[in-house]
């Protein structure tokens, strides 16, 4: 049984009493939320030490991390590194976008390793796996996506990006309206060439049954990905990508309708007039599935800064309705991401997270913010630091930059605001 159709009969599963507990919600609460789909609790049933946590509406922002090696990067040893960096940063969840190296032996020790939820788009690996045969990515058949997917579940990834939106006919639509960019997703077009090369629709689309059978199998949450996401800000909200969005919609009420768990990716490149937009069209157009946005970056002239221009876009777009961010790091659009990209991207997108829960009322968002400004105007420095989303990172600036511990910080020195104003308010002052 999974969690859906647990939710959908009234059963309050123990997955769904830890995940609530991380709400400070009740359990009940929840499994409403699950029931309707506005919430999803991605829980492979092989994936053992997993802490459960749900996605969705009325809940805080959830931070996702990918990582995965390459051709130039195969070692998994660098991998490991980059998750405990994730999740010693606050990564909700991590992907695993392996293409490099023993992919199996990747994907198996960072499940093994992870105490969050995992996910990853096995149409990589059947790619990588074909062209290792001698073989082209044109020569798969559906019984290689099929193949490749069901391992990755049997192993115990708890959510899957599939491109099923991908079809024939948005395809069309894409080659008459045209793009600048045309398709950046990695999975859009591995399965846009297949199509092309063989005259033949997408497996994912035409055999959406046999996708839910295995994501059943083993409780897999899909991620319905936007492989016509756009990839520059002249390419968003354009007929492609809404007609995609809207192939999905249906896909998301055939999902629910099986007892699988369904949320839908986002973009993209998106102007920050349109994010708003955008985060409702998915929300009615998918039956307020859970959204999960990668930024959206909102410029597109800022290599090597792009978890800012990311965590601007995330912030809009969480606040606006999006449930779930993907991370990106300085190194997006240069390179493979470092330990220290993946600690900066994921900090980025949690900020980015927290500034939503704010305005979205989620328990415990606001009371953090103002136990910070209580510190501040004590002046408790320890307990500013405590409180910071990366207490290495205070720590080490405020040393750095404040010789002898003094009361005050460099910046104002004896003419501190806080103290000053203290003083002849006759306000507590407590100092250090």
């Amino acid at each position: 049984m999974t969690q859906l159709e647990a939710a959908k009969k009234g059963i309050i599963t123990e997955e769904m009493e830890k995940a609530a507990r991380f709400e400070k919600i009740s359990a009940e609460e929840l499994r409403e939320k699950i029931a309707s789909g506005e919430a999803v609790l991605p829980c492979n049933v092989n994936h053992k030490g997993i802490t459960p946590m749900a996605v969705g509406k009325g809940l805080s922002t959830k931070v996702n991390a990918n990582l995965g090696t390459s051709d130039a990067y195969p070692e998994v040893e660098k991998e490991l590194e980059k998750l405990h960096a994730a999740i010693k940063a606050g990564a909700n969840s991590v992907m695993d976008l392996s293409t490099g190296g023993d992919i199996d032996q990747v994907r198996k020790k960072i499940i093994e390793a992870s105490p969050v939820m995992v996910g990853s788009v096995p149409m990589y690996q059947v790619l990588v796996e074909n062209q290792r045969k001698g073989k082209g990515m044109i020569e798969m058949t559906a019984d290689d996506i099929f193949a490749g997917i069901e391992k990755h579940c049997a192993d115990g990834v708890d959510f899957i990006t599939v491109h099923c939106g991908v079809n024939l006919e948005v395809i069309e639509e894409l080659k008459e309206k045209g793009r600048v960019m045309d398709i950046v997703s990695r999975g859009g077009s591995f399965i846009t060439a297949w199509m092309l090369h063989n005259q033949k629709q997408n497996p994912l689309y035409e055999e959406f049954d046999r996708l839910l059978e295995i994501a059943k199998k083993y409780d897999v949450t899909l991620s319905l990905g936007d492989g016509l996401r756009p990839g520059c800000l002249a390419d968003a909200t354009d007929a492609p990508q809404i007609q995609e969005l809207m192939i999905l919609g249906g896909l998301v009420k055939r999902a629910r309708e099986a007892g699988v768990q369904v949320m839908v990716e986002g973009p993209g490149h998106v102007p920050l007039d349109q994010i708003e937009a955008n985060m409702k069209l998915e929300k009615t157009l998918c039956y307020n599935a859970p959204f999960y946005v990668l930024g959206p970056i909102v410029t597109d002239v800022a290599p090597g800064y792009d978890h800012i221009t990311s965590a601007i876009g995330g912030a809009i777009a969480a606040s606006s309705g999006a449930d779930f961010l993907c991370y990106v790091t300085p190194a997006e659009h240069l390179g493979l991401p470092t330990v220290e990209d993946v600690k900066e991207g994921v900090i980025a997108a949690r900020i980015a997270a927290h500034a939503a829960d704010i305005v979205k009322g989620v328990k415990g968002a606001w009371e953090w913010d103002l136990e910070m400004a209580k510190a501040r105007k004590g002046l408790d420095w320890q307990k500013q630091i405590d409180l910071s989303m990366d207490p290495e990172k205070a720590a080490k600036m405020r040393k750095e930059k404040n010789e002898d511990d003094q009361e005050c910080c460099t910046m104002c020195g004896k003419f501190c605001a806080y103290k000053l104003i203290s003083e002849y308010l006759g306000t507590t002052f407590t100092g250090c």
